[in-house]
């Protein structure tokens, strides 16, 4: 049997996945979430960076990263300046500061961009799943297991569905946006 909520929740969890890219992004304050989605080539995989450091935030203009492992060391500096984050490591021994500069008008430009083709991604993996919803809503038709009545009832439910996630990610776009650009 078809299943509406399951996509509803698909869709819930694109939105919780563009939410967490969101708070990554830069806007002028120290915040540890912005190292979230910087992972470190170490022992042979990808780790996310809190797992191989321990992470603080002194003040609004710092963010200490002290690594646990010396030799993790150069390796924590290179994904960071691999991220987009535009942040420049100061090492010193096993600690590394990052400075986190104000943002100039030519850098809030950018990240606007980049919220805009993130929100863009974040709608095309909401309309993926509909098309998912629909494709199975096709084969239950072709089966027999629906009415077409019913088939038309669950589009109009998912599209509904679609609608009010795309408008979420519009309003989170938005938000941050407006953040971004308030100095």
């Amino acid at each position: 049997m078809f299943s509406d909520k399951t996509y509803s929740q698909k869709m819930d969890k694109a939105i919780e996945v563009f939410s967490k890219e969101l708070t990554s992004l830069r806007t002028g304050r120290a915040n540890s979430s912005m190292l979230d989605l910087v992972k470190v080539d170490v022992y042979g995989q990808a780790m996310p960076l809190n797992q191989v450091s321990s992470i603080t935030t002194p003040d609004a203009r710092t963010i200490n990263i002290q690594v646990w492992d010396l030799n993790n060391v150069p390796l924590v500096d290179s994904a960071i300046k691999k991220s987009e984050l535009g942040l420049n490591p100061q090492i010193d021994g096993q600690l590394i500061r990052l400075p986190v500069p104000d943002l100039n008008e030519e850098r809030r430009t950018e990240i606007k961009k980049v919220i805009k083709s993130m929100g863009e991604k974040s709608k095309i993996s909401v309309r993926n799943i509909r098309r998912e919803a629909n494709d199975e809503l096709k084969n239950l038709i072709k089966n027999k297991e629906i009415s077409e009545d019913e088939e038309k009832k669950f589009e109009k439910i998912i599209q509904t569905f679609t609608d009010e996630h795309i408008k979420k990610i519009d309003q989170k776009v938005e938000i941050k946006e407006k953040e971004i650009m308030t100095i």
